[in-house]
Order: structure tokens, then sequence, then C-alpha cells
């Protein structure tokens, strides 16, 4: 069974930055392409990047591209997402979360990734 572990959340001023990780078992890492979410308070749940499998290939929501970038290690099983310049805009719960579809990376539609982390709370202070 695939479990997504998501860590690095906190509290950050405007301007500053964080790293998110996000610890991938059970199944073969790179058969996935990932994807990481976020959902401010009283929210829908939006898309913030995607990376395909190989790590090659990513893509970004346009509120956050030029300010994070993801990554991934596919000998450490992880994923991860570098923010820098936060604003009180990128406050939400971030979730990571596991495609079956490894040469995907653009926006696809939640429907289609099979597991998710729990989440981890990132709050931007203004």
């Amino acid at each position: 069974q695939v479990q997504l572990v998501e860590s690095g959340g906190g509290l950050v001023e405007t301007g500053g930055s964080l790293g998110l990780s996000c610890v991938f078992s059970g199944r073969v890492f790179g058969a996935y392409s990932m994807g990481w979410f976020r959902q401010a308070p009283g929210r829908e749940r939006t898309f913030v990047a995607a990376i395909d499998g190989s790590g090659r290939r990513t893509f970004y929501s346009s509120t956050v591209k030029g300010r994070f970038t993801i990554s991934r290690d596919n000998n450490k099983n992880t994923v991860y997402l570098q923010m820098v310049n936060l604003n009180p805009g990128d406050t939400g719960v971030y979730y990571c979360a596991a495609n079956p579809r490894r040469d995907y990376y653009y926006d696809r539609p939640m429907s289609e990734y099979e597991y998710w982390g729990q989440g981890t709370q990132v709050t931007v202070s203004s």
C-alpha cells in the first residue's frame, strides 16, 4: 500500500522561504508522477506543481511559477517543493499526491492522483 508523508511546513514571514518534503513508500516511486496541491481555509484544493516520473519535466500553476521549484530524488523516494518569496496568499495545507501515469506532469485533474498525503500546514504572516 502506498503511503505519502509530508514534512517541512511551518510559519514564515512574507518574503521568506520554506522547503517541503514528501516521502513515498509501498511501490516503485519512479513509476509515478507527483504533484503538490494546496488548500487555503474555506477554499477548494488547487494545483501547485507537478513532476514526471523521471524528474526531467515539471509544470507550475501561474501563481507560483518563478517562486516554487518541484524536484524529486528517485533514490530517496522523495519529492520536494522549495518555496521562496512567500506571501500570505500561499498560506494553506500543502498535500503531495501520486499519479500512476508516470509521464504526466501538466495540471492533471485531482481525480487522476491515486494516493495523497495527510498534508502539512504552511502559514505566511504579513
